[in-house]
């Protein structure tokens, strides 16, 4: 139905300098303790699905959509349990409220940059609106993030158009993820290299439950970085106030933490708080003009939480208490080394104004991690 109502959209290729895409744990950095999932994403949780609009276009605009899905579905007949933890409270996360005061998500969740948040509500709406089964729907509480990448991109231009969005919701699929420079991570730049999206994930192993925990993150945030606890900032001299060129480290990060463990509201802010320390782990600082915000949800299929209900009694098997500590670890673990891809799979990048990002160099990054004797075969 959806693709009857949206015109062909043309991509243009990015004419950034490139380089194969590799993440971190190519080179032999393995961040943490546990395993990874098959794709080592968010989209190892069963279900979940993402998708990304990048809009790459003359010499000044530099930006995107990425959305992620729950499940494919009428999310907003199947809510699913959620939860909003901000770090620092400088952005433009819309929606949060009512996810705060009902424990629910009724929509995909959306990331773009900072002033076409009004733009991603409206289609986000509009898609929910269409969806069969929604014919009487009045109310639509749209959760959209954004990161501001006004250095690299005309971003007063305001470029990011609802078939953008759309197109990034339709399009989102299951499997590998891009990452770097696509999406909503077109612009982005952290801790003054070029930022992106990235993603990661965790799985548990069948005696801690054999649940699943993916990451995905929009980097746009500073600090001093760390990678796997080697001292990259520090040790190259390039960290937040370091001179007058690095003194801003302010940008914002939205993390999106999707498991499969049956979690109601309460433990997902608690594994939404834990994600946070995995921010902290690369270094970022949430510095006063940095939005970071961390959404979790769960996909299990038993809590879905039905618009229409039957009966006033829903019940819900919940993990205890106690069995949460994996799920807190794998969402620290699987933000961490989002934020590490994130910056590992980015590519240089000459924007608005002919402002310039360079990507992380990796074979400097290598020859540290020779230093400190941390690369794994």
């Amino acid at each position: 139905m959806l693709k009857k109502l949206l015109p062909v959209i043309v991509f243009i290729v990015c004419a950034q300098a490139s380089r194969a895409q590799q993440r971190a744990r190519d080179y032999g950095i393995r961040i943490g303790v546990m395993a990874p999932g098959k794709w080592n994403a968010i989209t190892d949780v069963p279900g979940v699905k993402v998708g990304h609009t990048t809009i790459v276009r003359g010499d000044s605009i530099r930006t995107g959509v990425t959305a992620v899905l729950p499940y494919d579905g009428n999310i907003f007949q199947q809510k699913v349990p959620a939860a909003v933890f901000t770090g620092n409270g400088f952005g433009k996360l819309a929606g949060t409220t009512q996810v705060q005061e009902l424990g629910n998500l009724e929509t995909p969740i959306v990331l773009t940059n900072t002033l076409g948040v009004a733009t991603a509500m409206n289609a986000v709406i509009e898609y929910t609106l269409k969806q069969p089964g929604n014919e009487n729907v009045q109310s639509v509480n749209a959760v959209v993030g954004e990161t501001n990448d006004g250095y690299l991109n005309d971003i007063r231009g305001q470029h990011v158009t609802k078939n953008d969005v759309l197109a990034a919701i339709q399009q989102a699929n299951s499997g590998a993820v891009k990452e770097g420079c696509v999406g909503a991570g077109t612009g982005t730049v952290c801790f003054g290299f070029k930022g992106g999206i990235g993603t990661a994930s965790r799985a548990l192993p069948v005696n801690l439950g054999g649940y699943t925990v993916g990451v995905l993150v929009q980097s746009n945030f500073g600090g001093v970085l760390q990678i796997d606890g080697v001292p990259v900032g520090e040790e190259w001299g390039k960290f937040a106030f370091s001179n007058q060129l690095l003194n801003n480290v302010d940008g914002s990060c939205m993390i999106v933490v999707a498991t499969n463990a049956p979690l109601d509201a309460r433990n997902l802010q608690r594994l939404a708080k834990r994600a946070f320390m995995g921010l902290a782990k690369t270094g970022g600082i949430a510095s006063n003009g940095s939005g970071d915000y961390v959404i979790a949800f769960s996909t299990a299929d038993s809590l879905r939480i039905p618009h229409n209900y039957k009966q006033p009694l829903q019940q819900v098997s919940l993990l205890q208490n106690e069995e949460t500590s994996p799920l807190f670890m794998a969402a620290i673990e699987a933000t961490e080394e989002a934020i590490i891809n994130s910056l590992f799979t980015a590519t240089n990048t000459t924007g608005h104004k002919g402002h310039t990002v360079e990507a992380l160099p990796i074979d400097k990054v290598i020859a540290l991690f020779k230093k400190y004797n941390r690369l794994q075969k």
